[in-house]
């Protein structure tokens, strides 16, 4: 995980310099808190992680202003359903920056999956809006699901 979380980190650092900006310590940190916290997490979720983890305060518009940039560098992405934010498991993946994205979002714990589908099905889904008489403005999908963590503990909790 921390070799990991160095490679993201490492990236970022990239993709900064390559817009014209850079990591600075409170991005980096604030990236670091949206890893380490293995969840997606509102604006003062990460506010408050980051104080209990880093026992460092991030005032909240910071938080924002940096949450905004590091969507517009595909860094992180916005769940709109749950209004939370999560490192864009793809950093690493160059190739699939572009691709459409359905996210997995479990509805107890908001743990993440992040998956990349065929760009036919999202044609074929635009297809089938366009007919309907809609245009689709962002092709991100999510989908509330319960992770099989949350189905272990619901079942547990059931018995007793």
């Amino acid at each position: 995980m921390v070799a990991r979380t160095q490679k993201i980190i490492q990236q970022a650092a990239i993709v900064c310099h390559a817009h014209g900006c850079q990591l600075t310590p409170k991005r980096k940190l604030l990236l670091m808190g949206l890893i380490k916290s293995g969840k997606a997490l509102s604006a003062y979720e990460l506010i408050d992680f980051c104080k209990t983890q880093y026992d460092e305060v991030v005032p909240a518009i910071s938080v924002y202003r940096i949450l905004d940039l590091f969507q517009q560098l595909h860094l992180v992405h916005k769940l709109n359903s749950i209004n939370k934010f999560t490192v864009c498991s793809h950093i690493l993946d160059k190739d699939e920056i572009n691709q459409p994205t359905v996210f997995l979002i479990c509805r107890d714990c908001h743990k993440v999956k992040e998956l990349h589908v065929s760009a036919n099905l999202i044609n074929a889904l635009k297809q089938d809006i366009d007919d309907k008489g809609f245009q689709v403005i962002s092709s991100q999908l999510e989908l509330e699901c319960q992770c099989d963590d949350c189905v272990s503990n619901t079942a547990k909790q059931a018995q007793h």
